[in-house]
């Protein structure tokens, strides 16, 4: 134990790594050998790592302040954390003596941590300011809303005219048309200012090409694409929390309304999904004291991943804001109060029946929704045929795992740590299945990241 809580373990480190290369090169920069004037105290790491050239990087963590941890190393990687960020939390991980506790930071570390300092509070301050005496010129801001919601209906009109004419002429002509289609749509919905719409319509292209059945499947799309445009075309008579759900799957911007929830939230899951311009990062947390799952998103540029890294089974003590929308998880992170530190709780499970309701419920709030959060408690993973399922240990009930790459991707250490017995699984539940993030093996033991 010191000052900064508990250390971390080696697998919540290299979860911040960027990239597999990231995390192999960091493993080996792990050890003392090459590092010299480590030290650590009041949430920070810090030390002078030796390289291939004439002079050593300079590598300092900041493990609490901002959002997330922050990286400052003299290296001319580009990538975030780097290798020597990497090796330098794996071997204050390793809590042997190496990097002595707590220290006071050496003056070139000191420089930046101060400097961080100022920048994290001086972007608090115009934020909370800015949330108590709103837009500083709220007219302007007024006449932009009302030229992007014009786009948006423009946008949805014809979006709803191409459907018909899909449906018109039979959907055969879907899988003539290959992507080509689809792309076309989206790239008219980008400039219509609506990239939720966009994105939805994307991934209709790959559904003519899914196997036996893609006509229902696709049918279905179509008519959840045909229900968001009509919701957004009659938005004014909606209830205020299902308007606000509209405008988020339209992809419209929404800053948080509610009030700030200070908690110990437990980190669930991180994982990142990738396209050509962007990489999303999806962060679960659970609140030991609400109760209330939520989500963080966070998002880089083609090739780099975001910043914000919170490194399955830490415990943060900091404040969430929830943005509006019916059912809706989504939150930012705010004012975090003390060092992420690694959990002594879980959170609770349900059965797989009660998940299952569950989703059923979030769909009446958001019928656009593709899964919830969900924590099943006692389930043992067993084969089904060519797939697999998660059956309650204590029923007869079990819910299928989904077909998707991440599910395929944590299915065997699933089953490792379970080893026939039941476990706690977190993960997303819905109309494909369950797809599996973090497993807690029964009575004691570190949750295990499985994505």
């Amino acid at each position: 134990m010191t000052e900064q809580g508990v250390r971390w373990t080696a697998d919540q480190v290299l979860a911040l790594a960027p990239d597999v290369a990231s995390r192999k090169a960091g493993s080996k920069l792990g050890t003392a050998g090459p590092w010299s004037e480590t030290g650590s105290g009041e949430g920070t790491v810090w030390g002078v790592c030796k390289g291939s050239g004439s002079r050593p990087y300079q590598t300092v963590v900041d493990l609490v302040g901002g959002s997330g941890p922050a990286y400052k190393c003299s290296c001319p990687s580009r990538k975030f954390p780097c290798k020597h960020a990497l090796g330098l939390l794996l071997l204050w991980a390793g809590d042997d003596g190496s990097v002595p506790s707590p220290a006071q930071p050496p003056e070139w570390a000191g420089q930046w941590l101060s400097g961080r300092g100022r920048r994290t509070a001086g972007e608090r301050a115009p934020a909370r300011e800015a949330s108590a005496t709103g837009p500083a010129d709220p007219e302007a801001a007024r006449r932009r809303a009302e030229r992007r919601a014009e786009r948006v209906t423009a946008g949805t009109a014809e979006l709803e005219q191409r459907l018909a004419d899909l449906l018109r002429g039979g959907l055969s002509s879907a899988e003539q048309s290959g992507y080509g289609l689809w792309d076309e749509m989206a790239a008219r919905m980008v400039d219509a200012q609506a990239p939720g719409l966009a994105s939805r319509i994307r991934e209709l292209g790959a559904i003519p090409a899914s196997g036996a059945g893609w006509p229902a499947r696709l049918l279905e799309e179509c008519a959840l694409l045909h229900l968001l445009d009509q919701a957004w075309l009659r938005r004014d008579g909606l209830p205020d929390a299902l308007a606000a759900t509209v405008r988020s799957r339209l992809g419209l911007p929404a800053s948080p309304d509610g009030p700030r929830v200070r908690d110990r939230w437990l980190v669930l899951a991180q994982y990142d999904t990738v396209d050509p311009k962007l990489t999303t990062r999806r962060i679960w947390l659970h609140g030991a004291e609400s109760g209330r799952t939520r989500l963080l998103l966070s998002y880089g540029a083609a090739g780099r991943a975001p910043e914000l890294a919170l490194p399955t089974g830490l415990v943060l003590d900091a404040e969430l804001s929830v943005h509006p929308g019916a059912g809706q998880s989504r939150a930012t992170l705010g004012e975090r109060f003390a060092p992420p530190a690694p959990a002594t709780f879980r959170p609770p499970g349900v059965t797989t029946a009660e998940a299952v309701a569950g989703y059923g419920e979030a769909l009446r709030d958001d019928p656009w929704l593709e899964s919830v959060p969900v924590t099943l408690d006692r389930v043992v993973p067993v084969p089904d045929g060519d797939r697999w399922q998660l059956a309650d240990a204590d029923t007869d009930a079990a819910l299928p795992l989904s077909r998707g790459a991440r599910a395929r991707s944590g299915l065997w250490r699933l089953v490792a740590v379970s080893g026939g017995a039941p476990v706690k699984v977190f993960g997303e539940c819905g109309h494909r299945g369950f797809t599996p993030l973090t497993v807690w093996p029964q009575g004691a033991g570190e949750a295990v990241r499985l994505c």
